[in-house]
């Protein structure tokens, strides 16, 4: 329940005030006078009854915007004493205006148009604005989330959160300053639920509050409440956060008075250990691994790195994960689909990460999308048994990005370990028509292409086991599905094991490894399955949270100067630990 302050009634009555006109007030405009009271402005509905109209108002500046990229204007609120105690009305208006009189603190007497702008009650076209004197700011309401009613009636006015809030959405932190906070951190429904199911009592209420720059400017240099960039780390918690409730580009906001207080709860975390006599495949999406001609020139990029600098930074933290990691295979999607030649981007992702390192080539059957799957390994731990398998050119259902399988030996002997790697198509609805538009389901666009995807996939594993014999197999990559969507459980059923959700299984409020985070829910749309063969030596299967949480502002195109392995991409890598007793 919300705590409101003990109010007064206005001294003069709301239904006199209410039939004040602006030529009356003209006659009585003496700080003290006569005014239009701020919650007869705002009244009990979203829209002011008042809209159009010009009106009086006086009232203590609580926050002032009008520094050079602000919004503009001024917050103002009726004083504790003048408030009424009516909880359905806000006591507070921003005032539009360039008149640059008045400060924070001090009681201003203004006379405007009464204005809707997209959502907010503001005052506009001010003819004339005077300071009063200092004033007491009002007490700050304190609230809670998740909102168990509309905050309209809170809207503009001084107010404090009593509890921290976790931060679940950075995104636009680098174009907007903004960050997005709620009680909990949520997890994408489907990564624990079938898609399309209802199950009130386990969903996740989590009712947001966006923590605002107050700016109105793109691409900030710098936000005044923050310290650090890993601060703003989601999962992270922020306290002490006392401002103004404003509305704004369709979302209830936060204008802090003041820096508030971070908390860290999800920090950097240091890269899984790796046991002894282990092998360890880590399958990682590059984000756009593109090296323009190879020769430090041919930038920007259609995909990936805008400038040699970009490029740079993107493959210094790049080699700095995989170095972390210590992985024996890697497994990667989002790679350049240019060739493997001495220019070529996977020979020099290969090169970066040193002499060691070996490609598994397939020329010719890349697929023909602008991106590919590739797997690279260790020369020193493991090598290949055979030829790696594609499917043929023309010979597999959506043949953009084919899927790639190699047979390696663990040092020379034993039992071959067939890993593949794969990438289905994103969730993205550009272009989707028919039964590849969103379901509503909570599968996203192109859920039917994905599904055909995994199908044709099986089918063609089961023909490289005929070919090649059957082995124990990881199927790993980006599927671009959380974990109880259709494409996942049709792997499954062909006897795999999801290994994420068999070692960390989510809840809709606990999700202790995962690949991906949208608009603020996390899931994993990375995965690892194992063939029922291979389940009894897997003795580890994590992903390392080193990107998805990270503000995008930290990623190699907007801060290359930072250092890997943080931001390498957009999405945690997943990393299976084998016993290679096979």
């Amino acid at each position: 329940m919300y705590l409101i302050p003990a109010r007064a009634r206005a001294i003069a009555l709301p239904g006199l005030l209410a039939v004040i006109s602006a030529s009356g007030l003209a006659r009585a405009d003496a700080c003290g006078d006569a005014a239009m009271p701020i919650h007869q402005v705002q009244g009990q509905r979203e829209q002011s009854p008042l809209a159009g109209k010009t009106v009086t108002v006086e009232g203590v500046m609580t926050l002032d915007t009008r520094y050079r990229g602000g919004f503009g204007g001024f917050y103002l609120q009726q004083s504790d004493a003048t408030a009424d105690d009516n909880p359905a009305t806000s006591e507070g208006l921003f005032i539009y205006t360039r008149n640059n009189q008045g400060k924070v603190g001090e009681q201003v007497r203004v006379t405007g148009q009464i204005k809707e702008f997209h959502g907010l009650t503001e005052m506009v076209r001010v003819n004339s604005l005077k300071t009063c004197g200092t004033a007491p700011l009002p007490a700050p309401v304190p609230l809670t989330l998740p909102w168990h009613a509309n905050p309209e009636r809170f809207e503009n006015m001084r107010v404090a959160f009593s509890q921290p809030l976790t931060i679940i959405d950075n995104y636009l932190l680098g174009r907007f300053g903004e960050i997005t906070l709620a009680v909990t951190d949520p997890v994408i429904a489907t990564e624990y639920a079938a898609p399309g199911s209802h199950n009130p009592a386990g969903a996740v209420e989590y009712d947001t509050i966006t923590l605002d720059d107050g700016h109105s400017s793109r691409n900030p240099t710098a936000i005044a409440w923050l310290s650090t960039l890993s601060e703003a780390r989601a999962g992270n918690q922020v306290q002490d956060l006392t401002g103004v409730l404003d509305y704004r580009f369709g979302q209830w906001r936060l204008q802090p008075e003041q820096a508030p207080g971070f908390i860290i709860r999800n920090p950097r975390p240091p890269a899984p250990e790796k046991g002894p006599g282990n092998l360890r495949i880590m399958s990682l999406n590059l984000q756009n691994y593109f090296n323009g001609n190879g020769q430090g020139d041919g930038f920007p990029t259609p995909r990936g790195a805008d400038s040699l600098t970009a490029f740079n930074a993107q493959t210094q933290r790049l080699v700095r994960a995989v170095q972390m990691a210590a992985p024996d295979v890697l497994a990667v999607t989002e790679l350049e689909n240019d060739g493997y030649d001495e220019d070529s981007a996977a020979a020099e992702l290969a090169r970066a990460l040193g002499a060691s390192w070996r490609l598994v080539k397939t020329p010719g059957m890349d697929g023909s999308d602008a991106i590919r799957n590739v797997l690279l390994y260790r020369k020193d731990t493991v090598s290949p048994a055979r030829p790696a398998d594609r499917p043929a050119p023309g010979g597999f259902t959506y043949s953009g990005r084919p899927p790639l399988a190699q047979d390696f030996l663990v040092n020379g002997r034993g039992k071959p370990l067939r890993v593949v790697v794969t990438h289905f198509k994103s969730r993205s609805c550009r272009n989707a028509s028919a039964k590849n538009r969103d379901q509503h389901d909570g599968q996203g666009c192109f859920n039917g292409r994905r599904i055909a995807s995994a199908q044709a996939m099986m089918t063609w594993l089961s023909q490289v086991a005929a070919k090649a014999g059957s082995a124990p197999t990881l199927i790993t990559g980006d599927f671009n599905s959380y974990s109880r969507e259709q494409p996942i459980a049709h792997i499954e059923s062909g006897g795999y094991t999801n290994l994420l959700p068999h070692f960390h299984p989510c809840t809709p409020a606990q999700c202790s490894h995962y690949s991906y985070r949208y608009r603020g829910r996390r899931g994993n749309l990375d995965h690892a399955l194992a063939s029922s063969s291979l389940l009894p030596n897997i003795t580890r299967a994590v992903s390392w949270n080193i990107n998805a949480d990270e503000p995008p502002m930290t990623g190699y195109r907007q801060s290359p100067m930072q250092q890997g392995p943080w931001r390498a991409s957009d999405h945690n890598p997943i990393i299976v630990d084998i016993n290679t007793g096979l």
